[in-house]
């Protein structure tokens, strides 16, 4: 036990043991700098500045774009690089998968596995099951308002109608009015809520100036009358007429659906327009 003692002592002896560093000029031995020490003090110090070399050298690693030379680091703009690149990449599939779809459809065609002929009863049959027939049979009380209508002292418009002449507008749908006109929200238009498939007449004599898809309202057509109005019909399921062609007044121009990213299920979004204006559609026409 005594030598334990006595070892113990020994070495906390020679850790507090001090010493004395001493800078002296090597020609005058003129003493410039002196410093008392300890063994205890220099590991100390020493624990302390490597602890800060380690701590200093992490944040500047971390935190500092010198990160960028170290091996396994990628750079900021190489990072921006590849999403960018990445995205090209998704619209490049995207694209290539539409392609081959258009290619695959056209392939039949042109190597004549399929004549005209066929493709224009295919789209009859197509169209006709898309439309029940049914639905597009004038009803007693259609017949009778077109009769009171031709009956009365209008002209179409291939035929110039005349300033003094009266547009008698005819329900393009007959339903319930889910959102109505509204100027201030610009919701320039009355929806109407219907079931798929549901016939949408013309709502007076006129031309088709469009009928195509877009987007945001899927398939339009929109008509052009006399006196400057004109009828849009958006959301459409399917279009039964096409640019150019003349329609009658109650005519069936499409049929009911949901197309288009801002739609919330089958209706008619349908608006009326007088002169490069929007007018309110149930101030014309009765949808009950």
């Amino acid at each position: 036990m005594a030598k334990k003692d006595k070892k113990s002592g020994k070495l906390k002896q020679k850790l507090t043991d001090k010493y004395r560093l001493v800078v002296l000029n090597e020609n005058t031995f003129e003493e410039r700098f002196s410093l008392k020490l300890s063994r205890l003090n220099v590991f100390v110090l020493g624990g302390v500045f490597s602890i800060l070399l380690v701590a200093a050298t992490t944040v500047l690693i971390a935190f500092t774009p010198i990160k960028e030379y170290i091996p396994g680091y990628s750079s900021t703009a190489l990072k921006k690089k590849a999403a960018k690149l990445t995205f090209e990449a998704d619209s490049l599939k995207i694209k290539l998968a539409v392609l081959e779809n258009y290619t695959k459809a056209l392939k039949p065609v042109l190597t004549g596995e399929i004549e005209p002929e066929s493709i224009d009863s295919i789209q009859t049959e197509v169209r006709q099951r898309l439309i029940d027939e049914s639905k597009l049979n004038a009803t007693k009380e259609d017949s009778l308002f077109r009769e009171k209508v031709e009956t009365e002292t209008r002209f179409s418009i291939q035929n110039n109608a005349e300033s003094s002449v009266k547009i008698v507008f005819f329900a393009p749908l007959n339903g319930n009015i889910s959102q109505d006109f509204d100027a201030t929200s610009k919701h320039f238009a009355v929806d109407i809520t219907a079931k798929t498939g549901d016939p949408i007449k013309a709502t007076a004599d006129g031309t088709v100036i469009f009928s195509g898809w877009t987007t945001e309202t899927g398939y339009v057509i929109i008509l052009k009358h006399a006196k400057e109005y004109i009828s849009v019909y958006k959301h459409n399921g399917n279009l039964l007429k096409e640019q150019g062609d003349f329609v009658k007044s109650g005519e069936v121009i499409a049929t009911v659906g949901s197309t288009g990213e801002l739609t919330t299920g089958p209706h008619l979004h349908f608006e009326l327009w007088n002169g490069g204006y929007t007018v309110n559609p149930t101030n014309f026409i009765d949808f009950k």
